[in-house]
């Protein structure tokens, strides 16, 4: 938790330092307020007797008829009462002194301390919320640049669901933790020390009576937070699997709808949400029991004070008005201790979140760029040489041993069964993952030696699944570039046909696209990624079967298309359809991650068995001209 106040400003401090200062003075407006209460009350009795002098006995009573009824008379020849002690002497003639007008002046102070508390306590608040907002944001930005830093082994390894939680939840229970910090922390220990010693300057019984009640509530919340602090260490995780539930559910709505799963995803929900409720109902019940402790503990003290106070005043080392202060001082204490304490229960939870945040941004990305960046010596070259890949969590290479040359402008197709590696060796290129053994080449250079940002504003990557981002049509076409050009747009959109449907909107290119283009078709889909791929020049185009949604007619015409107007950029397909890479300069056929055919369409129809069959799932032996 601590490593994370790093992320203060050194405004923030500055804050902190302003919000200690705050917090004295707002202490110290409350001990003046039970001052205040005390004069009130104290002056109020005063004008009382004053009234009424014979509750003050017999013996002052006919001393005050002796002195015509004059208070002033009073006053001034009170000593002289045979057998009256001093503290009476004191009363008497404050007795004397009292008015209406006193009373107003105290009334003023009170008032004046009331709203200087209450103005204090509210720009504690002010500057509080803004210290904590401003953490948040920033450690919002933080996970949010280390997360977009991750490659896809990263990614695989927290999993979407848990990165969701700790950007949002867990930053909540740091933010909302540290706030109640900054209100409670300075406040509490200065309230109990300052009332504490007010109330030992006056009576050592009271100050007693004051911490037993405080030890009583200190056992009782350090029981409860036994009891929680396990399960309190335990429901983030919970919480990031039914997110990933209700990821997956949302996200597979069609599917879920299509095969009449409802029952069967409402089950799993059903078992994460039970979980968590059950978790809460606990900490819930158990924390509940949190305010009739403090209320009988409260009650209890004032109980305690008045007692012991009644004793004080029988011995007449105190007065009433003084007691009730000290009453109000010692719940002071208490509701300050309650604070701290609570401070305490939010913590562990604040600090399970803070662990979870501090894993994530001390995870170092296995992928790394150069210190130097090499030299590139050519353009749209692209060579892999004896390269091999097994995923992190993998039994066995996924790749083996892959190596082909394709110079700028060419060609190169991959096929292959499902799960052969097609999908994996493409990942390869744009470096979302390293290769485990050989190389991947780049214009002449490893592309471990080619910085991130530089490797990826050459490659226009197409992946399998099409990804559009909510905005309109031109931000997702234009996605990789500062600015492009209204020329520029229509010009990729025309190259992959997807001008044609674009026109049609009512908005055209100021068209909506919802969170991932669900507003437009598949194929749709597929073009404005084309588009958005060719938008930034690249010097390698990678197609990961994403032609599939495209009717044969519209696939046959983008390739014809990027193949005329684009005849400099090396192409790398992967593909299902013998029909989409026939045509290319060299084909690859993949099986189980090892490449078990490699040349021109003809030559492996004869010359490739995996080839052939694959050809003739699709085709007849006329179409291929067997």
């Amino acid at each position: 938790m601590f490593r994370l106040f790093k992320k203060f400003r050194p405004l923030d401090w500055i804050f902190i330092v302003f919000i200690v200062g705050f917090t004295i003075l707002q202490v110290w407006c409350t001990m003046q307020l039970t001052d205040e209460i005390a004069n009130l009350m104290r002056e109020i009795n005063y004008i009382g007797y004053q009234k009424d002098p014979s509750l003050l006995g017999e013996a002052v009573y006919a001393f005050f008829k002796t002195c015509d009824s004059d208070w002033n008379l009073v006053k001034d020849r009170i000593s002289s009462l045979p057998g009256i002690e001093p503290s009476m002497v004191e009363a008497i003639k404050n007795i004397a002194d009292a008015s209406m007008s006193k009373v107003w002046i105290h009334a003023g102070y009170f008032v004046l301390y009331a709203i200087s508390y209450t103005a204090t306590a509210m720009l504690i608040s002010v500057i509080a919320s803004a210290v904590t907002a401003h953490f948040a944001t920033q450690l919002r930005s933080d996970i949010n640049e280390k997360v977009s830093s991750f490659s896809l082994a990263e990614i695989n390894r927290f999993s979407t669901a848990s990165l969701i939680t700790r950007a949002t939840n867990d930053v909540e229970q740091i933010q909302m933790c540290i706030l109640l910090m900054l209100r409670m922390v300075f406040a509490a220990p200065i309230t109990s020390v300052w009332a504490i010693c007010k109330i030992q300057a006056s009576s050592n019984e009271l100050t007693l009576t004051t911490i037993i009640a405080i030890l009583i509530l200190v056992a009782s919340l350090s029981l409860i937070m036994v009891l929680v602090l396990p399960k309190f260490k335990i429901s983030q995780q919970i919480v990031d699997r039914l997110n990933g539930i209700t990821r997956e559910h949302i996200s597979g709505i069609r599917v879920v709808h299509a095969y009449n799963a409802e029952s069967y995803q409402e089950e799993k929900f059903k078992k994460a949400n039970d979980d968590l409720t059950k978790l809460n109902l606990f900490t819930s019940r158990v924390m509940g029991m949190l305010n009739p402790v403090m209320t009988i503990v409260m009650d209890g003290v004032t109980v305690g004070i008045l007692g012991v106070g009644a004793y004080v005043i029988n011995q007449g080392r105190s007065d009433y008005a003084a007691i009730s202060s000290f009453s109000t001082l010692a719940v002071q204490i208490v509701m300050s201790f309650m604070m701290l304490l609570m401070m305490f229960v939010l913590w562990p939870r604040a600090s399970v979140s803070a662990k979870r945040i501090n894993e994530l941004l001390a995870t170092e990305t296995s992928i790394q760029d150069p210190e130097k960046e090499a030299a590139l010596s050519s353009i749209g070259e692209i060579e892999f040489k004896d390269v091999s890949f097994q995923y992190p969590d993998g039994e066995k290479p996924i790749i083996s041993h892959l190596s082909f040359h394709a110079k700028a402008g060419k060609t190169i197709a991959i096929i292959g069964a499902t799960g052969c590696g097609k999908s994996s060796l493409v990942n390869l290129i744009s470096r979302l993952y390293d290769v485990t053994s050989g190389e991947i080449r780049i214009d002449g250079a490893n592309i471990k030696d080619i910085k991130q940002k530089t490797l990826r504003s050459k490659i226009g990557f197409v992946p399998q699944k099409g990804v559009l981002f909510s905005g309109t049509v031109a931000s997702n076409i234009s996605f990789g570039v500062d600015s492009l050009s209204e020329e520029k747009m229509k010009r990729v959109a025309d190259i992959t046909c997807a001008s044609s449907f674009i026109e049609e909107m009512p908005e055209k290119y100021n068209a909506p696209i919802a969170q991932g283009g669900t507003n437009v078709s598949g194929g749709q889909k597929q073009r404005i990624c084309i588009a958005r791929a060719l938008a930034i020049d690249p010097e390698i185009m990678v197609f990961d079967d994403s032609f599939s949604a495209l009717d044969f007619k519209t696939d046959l015409q983008v390739r014809e298309n990027i193949k005329k107007f684009l005849p400099k950029v090396t192409k790398i397909i992967v593909a299902q359809r013998i029909g989409t890479i026939m045509d290319a300069d060299e084909i690859i056929v993949m099986e189980n991650g090892q490449v078990v055919g490699q040349g021109k369409h003809k030559d492996l129809l004869h010359a490739c068995l995996t080839y052939r069959d694959i050809a003739l799932s699709q085709l007849s032996k006329e179409e291929l001209g067997l």
